[in-house]
C-alpha cells in the first residue's frame, strides 16, 4: 500500500496575537507573537480517480479562516482554572490570582476552549478544527507553527 505526505503551506498562512500564560502561582507578563502555520497531511490509500486525495483548496480555506480568526486578537483561554473570566458589557475582563485584572473589548478577543494559551494547546485547537476536513483516506498528521 502506497503511502503519501502532503505539505500545505502558504505566505498568507500566518497571524499575530496577545496572550500570557497563567496558572497556579504564576502568570507571564502580556504579550504577543507573530506566527506562521504549515499542514502536514498522511495518507495511505491510493489517490482517487480525479487524481486527488485530498483538496487542497479545502485545506487552503479552512487554513486561512483559522488565521483570519486569531489574527490581531487577545487569545482567551475560556477554561482557565486561575483565571476568573467575566463578560462586563462589551468588555471581556479576566481577574488572574495574583489580582492582575484586565480588561479587553469582547471584539478584540477570540474565546478559546483551551486552559492555557500556550502553543501546545493552540496547536491542538487547530488540529481539532482543521480534522473536521480530514477524509476517511487521510489523516492529519502534524500542524507546524513557528
Amino acid at each position: 500500500m502506497a503511502e503519501f505526505e502532503l505539505f500545505v503551506s502558504k505566505a498568507d498562512f500566518k497571524f499575530g496575537c496577545a496572550h500570557f500564560i497563567a496558572h497556579s502561582g504564576f502568570r507571564e507578563r502580556l504579550h504577543g507573537h507573530n506566527y506562521t502555520l504549515s499542514v502536514k497531511l498522511t495518507g495511505s490509500e491510493e489517490i482517487c480517480s480525479d487524481g486527488y486525495v485530498v483538496d487542497f483548496g479545502d485545506i487552503k480555506k479552512e487554513t486561512r479562516a483559522i488565521c483570519k480568526l486569531l489574527n490581531e486578537r487577545f487569545l482567551c483561554p475560556m477554561k482557565s482554572k486561575s483565571m476568573k473570566i467575566t463578560e462586563e458589557g462589551a468588555q471581556l475582563c479576566l481577574r488572574c490570582e495574583d489580582g492582575a485584572y484586565f480588561s479587553f473589548p469582547k471584539e478584540d478577543c477570540v474565546e478559546l476552549p483551551i486552559f492555557h494559551s500556550s502553543a501546545e494547546e493552540l496547536s491542538h485547537w487547530i488540529w481539532c478544527n482543521l480534522t473536521r476536513l480530514a477524509l476517511c483516506l487521510f489523516c492529519l498528521e502534524c500542524i507546524f507553527i513557528t
